[in-house]
């Protein structure tokens, strides 16, 4: 028997299995890998991105999904809360470009080891079992029922994350469970996920990695793009990767949903009057080169060649023998290089879920279940997600926190 019992190890089953036992209250967390925070190891590139050093507002305008629902638990547990926890736990962070918080160390195990490390602080206990089914008794939570045994408690917490990275255990148990209890799930699907492109060009370009480039997501019937955001992005064997990218993803519902394109802005810095005389003095230093060999000052060399073809002039043209009209085009190309997205990338490749439990049926406040008593829901296993920036394990924290505190 336990006060509280947490279903899932990873980021938000952990942060509150900590704050549980800090308030005293005898918590088990019941994980079915016998690692703990599985995927909290590979986030970041393995060097685990723990929160944005920003603000809640900045917080909440990098959540296109149930914002409002995140108001309450933001506001009770911060960016700066999440830094200060993690510091007096003994992981010393660094914050880097975007406001990106890592730890120092650049190890994502570091963040691991100092949750388990709380946890056993306060006498958390850990069960390697599967959770298989919630014990409901006139509408109030009682237990959980596992593989190998079933565990009575006051409190269930389901933290068993989302769909995304399955072979980390994120397989969607929690929203099984979530549908036991008569709760809705949103559709869900992967969300920050590489993109497949129609064009082949991109494997052409493999592993160049483009930076202060701007990307725009275009769909068609639709004169305002979707997403629109300066940064980096990553050219794949199989179309385009990188956090430009990811963000991108995360606009478009529906893949299926009409044709939708990817227009890339390589000099975001110049307009086109701007671009077309850097070109102009460029050609002019190179006004007995050939085209080809003319353009290694405005455009990183892995990207010439298919810039070469796209632009419809020959190679081995001379420069002083293009015409205005063709320089235009140029310009033009350089400004909205453009891919047709064929489909996302497998959901084991995304970085989280899209979708999920529906907010309407819980507490902002409390992270409780509207629906039954004693059951709470956190971290990705809800219909809330944001892009990358470290805003998604803050998202997990300020929910895990907000249920321990209730």
């Amino acid at each position: 028997m336990y006060d509280v019992i947490i279903i899932g190890g990873g980021a938000a089953g952990l942060f509150a299995a900590v704050h549980f036992g800090r308030f005293g209250k005898k918590t088990a967390v019941i994980e079915k890998n016998k690692l703990l925070g599985k995927k909290l190891l590979i986030t970041g590139k393995g060097r685990c991105n723990v929160t944005n050093n920003c603000d809640v507002e900045t917080v909440l305008k990098n959540i296109p999904t149930n914002p409002r629902f995140m108001y309450s638990a933001l506001n009770g547990f911060t960016p700066e809360d999440t830094i200060n926890f993690f510091e007096w736990a003994g992981v010393p962070l660094k914050t880097e470009r975007g406001n990106r918080v890592f730890p120092q160390s650049d190890k994502s195990s570091d963040i691991v080891s100092a949750l388990e490390k709380e946890c056993r602080e306060v006498d958390v206990e850990f069960i390697t079992d599967k959770a298989e089914k919630l014990i409901i008794e006139n509408k109030c939570i009682k237990g959980i029922k596992c593989s190998e045994n079933t565990y009575y408690g006051e409190k269930v917490v389901v933290a068993s994350g989302g769909k995304s990275y399955p072979r980390t255990g994120s397989t969607g148990d929690g929203y099984q469970l979530a549908k036991q209890a008569g709760h809705s799930v949103t559709k869900t699907n992967g969300s920050l996920v590489p993109i497949v492109t129609v064009e082949k060009e991109p494997s052409e370009m493999m592993g160049l990695s483009l930076r202060n480039v701007t990307l725009s997501v275009l769909k068609d019937g639709k004169a305002k793009p979707l997403y629109k955001e300066q940064g980096e992005m990553l050219f794949t064997h199989f179309g385009v990767s990188g956090p430009l990218v990811l963000s991108a993803s995360s606009h478009i519902s529906d893949i299926n949903d009409g044709v939708y394109k990817l227009v890339i802005d390589l000099k975001p810095a110049l307009s086109d009057e701007q671009l077309d005389k850097r070109i102009q003095r460029d050609f002019l230093d190179a006004k007995n080169r050939d085209y080809q060999n003319s353009l290694g000052k405005l455009l990183p060399a892995k990207m010439i060649p298919t810039i070469i073809k796209l632009s419809g002039i020959e190679g081995e043209r001379k420069v002083n023998q293009i015409t205005r009209e063709e320089r235009l085009k140029l310009v033009s190309l350089i400004k909205n290089y453009t891919l047709t997205i064929d489909k996302f990338r497998p959901v084991d490749e995304a970085i989280i879920t899209s979708g999920g439990v529906q907010v309407k049926e819980i507490n902002p406040k409390t992270m409780e279940s509207k629906l039954v008593k004693g059951l709470y829901f956190i971290g990705e296993v809800l219909d809330v997600d944001a892009y990358t920036g470290g805003f998604n394990l803050q998202i997990a924290f300020a929910t895990a926190f907000a249920s321990a505190n209730d």
